[in-house]
């Protein structure tokens, strides 16, 4: 027998059980007594949830501040830097040969027709030598050669009811019809390739 034991260990079968005291089950007529549940590990436990919560609301609005004050700067930034490019723009204009030439006009000064060079060396004047006539060969009051919308409605230092562009205005009124569209007979005009 004790081969055949043998084998069935080998084999995975069950092995007898050791020889102790035997157990048995048996009824009781009380049940025992349950152990409290510990009050300070409830509190520790609810008091570290509400604290996490707490860490994360506080967090969640301090970022939420800072985007608002984020968004308030960017904003700002934004009207400084348009502002900055107007007062730029105001600069471009007011230091442009244009204005600084109806300036000059509004003053009374001329400009000459031919020049005239003082030569340092020796204080010989270089050119024909004649006075500028009171007329100047450019009208920067009248008329510019080319138009600077930046002008437009400046007043100059020396005559504030002059401008450059005032007078532009007037002359380019357009007469315009919305009531009555042009007239097409054949569809969309087309070109001819062929």
């Amino acid at each position: 027998m004790s081969t055949n034991l043998a084998e069935e260990d080998v084999f995975g079968a069950h092995p007898l059980p050791l020889p102790g005291p035997e157990r048995r089950l048996h009824a009781v007529s009380q049940a025992a007594p349950r152990r409290k549940p510990r009050l300070v590990y409830g509190l520790v436990a609810v008091l570290g949830a509400l604290t996490i919560a707490g860490a994360q609301m506080g967090l969640s609005i301090l970022t939420t501040q800072s985007s608002y004050e984020l968004r308030s700067l960017t904003t700002e930034q934004r009207s400084v830097q348009w502002q900055k490019q107007i007062l730029q723009d105001e600069v471009a204009g007011l230091s442009s040969p244009q204005y600084l030439a109806a300036n000059a006009a509004a003053l009374g000064m001329v400009t000459g027709q031919a020049p005239n060079y003082l030569r340092l060396s020796d204080g010989a004047l270089v050119g024909s030598g004649k006075k500028a006539t009171t007329t100047s060969s450019i009208e920067a009051l009248k008329k510019a050669a080319v138009s600077n919308e930046l002008l437009s409605g400046i007043p100059l230092v020396t005559d504030p009811d002059a401008s450059l562009g005032a007078h532009k205005a007037s002359e380019q009124s357009v007469v315009v019809n919305p009531a009555s569209p042009p007239a097409i007979a054949d569809g969309l005009p087309t070109p001819n390739t062929h």
